[in-house]
């Protein structure tokens, strides 16, 4: 069974019909790339998965999308609970005004999890996960405005990993992101496939050749191709794809 599948999928806000029949299958702890020129609807497409664009009036779905083979849309489905398991990783780093600490508690208490010990082992090891432990441990009830963009955007992972996801999407998590900070997050996404399923939406054609199993190219609301990134970076069967990869347009 996929992790994720999407099956005829169309999403309109209001008159614009942003994504178009778009069917796509994602296997269990792998990376996908979701890749494209600006407004193509990968993002769209991505925040599909948590229900983020349920926050946008006028907004319409048809088709399905299936995680774990139970349709995320369907009457009567928690999305506080699929939100638990899809965890969300944003452009820009956006740590709360708390601590360290507190910022990767807060999914947690959120939660309704109360229990201290339970609570400080979660978030040592998650802080761990994202290989951010050796530069905070001393500075856990400093504030999350303290450390540089590349550590708030590895905070803000940590925060996604504490309330123990099963899925990880990741819209453009390195854009605002200095090149050493970029690697040491494509790194952590490379890592971190071994535990979760991870869809990352970049505009960075080397990035998502580095990090990325399979690759999805976006054009104009549609799906152009799909496939394992190797082959839609040397063998795309698309004229539209190597174009986009070579630089052609987009």
């Amino acid at each position: 069974m996929h992790k994720i599948e999407s099956k005829n999928v169309n999403f309109h806000y209001g008159q614009t019909h942003a994504l178009k029949n778009i069917s796509i299958s994602i296997e269990q702890n792998t990376v996908t790339a979701l890749i494209g020129p600006s407004g193509c609807g990968k993002s769209t497409y991505l925040r599909l998965f948590n229900r983020m664009n349920d926050l946008i009036e006028n907004t319409r779905l048809e088709g399905q999308i299936l995680i774990d083979g139970v349709d995320i849309y369907a009457k009567g489905v928690n999305v506080d609970n699929l939100r638990k398991n899809v965890g969300m990783v944003f452009q820009k780093p956006n740590p709360f005004p708390k601590t360290i600490f507190e910022n990767v508690a807060y999914g947690l208490r959120v939660n309704g999890i109360t229990d201290k010990q339970l609570i400080e082992e979660r978030v040592i090891t998650s802080i761990q996960q994202v290989a951010l432990w050796d530069e905070v441990k001393d500075k856990l009830k400093k504030s999350a405005f303290e450390l540089s963009g590349g550590q708030q955007q590895r905070l803000c992972i940590a925060r996604a990993l504490a309330i123990q996801p099963s899925i990880i999407l990741m819209d453009e998590p390195t854009s605002a992101l200095d090149p050493i900070s970029t690697a040491k997050v494509e790194e952590l996404v490379y890592e971190l496939k071994d535990k979760y399923t991870i869809v990352i939406v970049t505009h960075n054609m080397q990035q998502a050749g580095r990090i990325s199993d399979s690759t999805a190219f976006f054009y104009m609301g549609e799906l152009i191709e799909h496939d394992n990134t190797k082959n839609i970076f040397t063998h795309p069967k698309e004229e539209r794809t190597q174009n986009y990869i070579t630089g052609r347009f987009g």
